[in-house]
């Protein structure tokens, strides 16, 4: 992805360390494993100036959760030269390719009596308005789709064709979907209702599907490392009750509102390693729903800063409160469906909406230290420089609750920057960001 440039992780000579890392690196050199990292990155260089910067070539360590390439991916290189190789506590640095997450699309489609003009719609404008402007910018991305299967007259079902899925359409009613992994799946579980789609959606999360392709849940379709973008249509309300998942927006801005909290509380709640947290959400919601076109925007859609509206477009039962709702929540745009006019120009929005999603990951894997060796966590220190700007220091802390501005910490074997950190890195995505540590030991031999 060259337009996402590379992030370079480039070694210091001994001095330079000690000039970044400061005195407490001493300490943390000598043979406790434990003890409280020195998280003031700077000071007076305890570690003595020898040999040059060396190079920065060697083995790779992994890149993401799942080896999917997202976040950092990190090639580790030997110490400086002229530095003993045999030392416990000799210089490590690495060098690293900076690439954005991939992203997940969940489809979610209302298959009642009154969608047929806007399923055939999907069916024209999923494939060039939507999957070959994401598949051209180079974003990893996944799509899956929650429907049931079949013909759009009478059935109000859909079938999505090459090069997007596998299925040759037209299709009959109760065909098994065919998948294209591991970029397109379908997700039959008989068909989602006028009033239902949260309900079902959620329900479905870990249940398989009638033609058992997902035999737990279209939850094993999504990726861990990969931010979710859902996208819901319909030309009503919610209004259910399934087991232990119940909304109900009752067309009205306060109680979409509150159906959008719960939605947003229970799906967090489902599967936090996927969807996230209420302060760091990792879905966006976008809604092609019941709405009234908004006059004020060319493509007559909402943003997610606009007001909730109870205003329907032509054929719309329900306006969709609390999927607007959610989409402010979430900073997803809100589309008028009825008779699936401008789906071109709406699919190209969302594709670009999504292209947008897949930011720069801010989460990699801990370095891999030599042969024999391990790295010291408390040493591990971090200076993140913008293109063209002044380096920043980004300082160690104990976890993400201890998180301060310019800083990053370590859980499990995953160093992660904090959020400002993280939003500065993704900012600057052809910035250089340089990591150094020293390994556990005794010293050198």
């Amino acid at each position: 992805m060259s337009s996402l440039g590379s992030l370079r992780l480039r070694g210091f000579g001994t001095a330079a360390l000690g000039a970044l890392l400061g005195s407490g690196l001493g300490a943390a050199c000598s043979g406790t494993d434990g003890g409280t990292a020195d998280n003031s990155i700077g000071g007076s260089g305890a570690v003595a100036a020898a040999g040059g910067a060396g190079n920065a070539s060697g083995n790779g360590g992994s890149s993401g959760d799942g080896g999917s390439g997202a976040g950092i991916s990190i090639d580790s290189g030997p110490g400086d030269a002229g530095v003993d190789p045999d030392a416990a506590c000799d210089l490590q640095k690495y060098t690293a390719k900076l690439e954005k997450k991939p992203v997940d699309v969940v489809f979610i489609l209302d298959n009642s009596c009154s969608m047929t003009d806007e399923i055939i719609a999907i069916e024209k404008n999923i494939n060039t308005n939507f999957a070959q402007i994401i598949k051209q910018s180079g974003v990893d991305y996944r799509v899956v789709f929650i429907a049931e299967q079949g013909p759009a007259n009478p059935d109000e079902s859909i079938c999505i064709g090459p090069p997007l899925g596998g299925t040759q359409c037209p299709v009959g009613a109760n065909v098994k979907p065919v998948n294209n992994p591991p970029i397109f799946f379908h997700y039959d579980n008989n068909d989602v209702e006028s009033h239902d789609s949260w309900c079902k959606m959620i329900d479905w999360y870990d249940k398989p599907d009638r033609y058992n392709l997902a035999a737990t849940g279209w939850r094993e379709w999504l990726r861990k490392e990969a931010f979710k973008a859902f996208v819901e249509i319909t030309d009503d309300g919610i209004s259910c009750t399934r087991g232990q998942w119940s909304y109900n927006d009752s067309d009205t801005v306060a109680a979409g509102q509150t159906a959008a909290q719960k939605f947003d509380t229970d799906l967090l709640a489902r599967d936090p390693a996927q969807f996230g947290t209420t302060t760091n959400r990792n879905y966006v919601w976008y809604s092609i729903v019941g709405v009234a076109p908004n006059s004020a925007n060319p493509n007559k859609s909402y943003g997610p800063a606009d007001a909730v509206t109870t205003g329907k477009c032509s054929t719309a039962p329900g306006p969709g409160t609390g999927y607007q709702w959610l989409s402010n929540m979430t900073g997803g745009i809100k589309f008028p469906v009825c008779e699936g006019q401008g789906f071109d120009v709406v699919f190209q929005e969302i594709a670009k909406g999504v292209i947008k999603s897949a930011t720069i990951a801010c989460e990699f894997d801990m370095p891999q230290p030599p042969q024999g060796k391990e790295i010291d966590p408390a040493t591990i220190a971090v200076e993140f420089t913008p293109q063209g700007g002044s380096p920043t220091k980004f300082t160690q802390v104990q976890n993400a609750a201890a998180c301060a501005a310019n800083a990053f910490y370590i859980e499990n074997t995953k160093i992660k920057l904090c959020p400002q950190a993280c939003t500065a890195v993704q900012g600057s995505p052809n910035a250089d960001l340089q990591i150094l540590a020293l390994c556990k030991g005794q010293g050198p031999n």
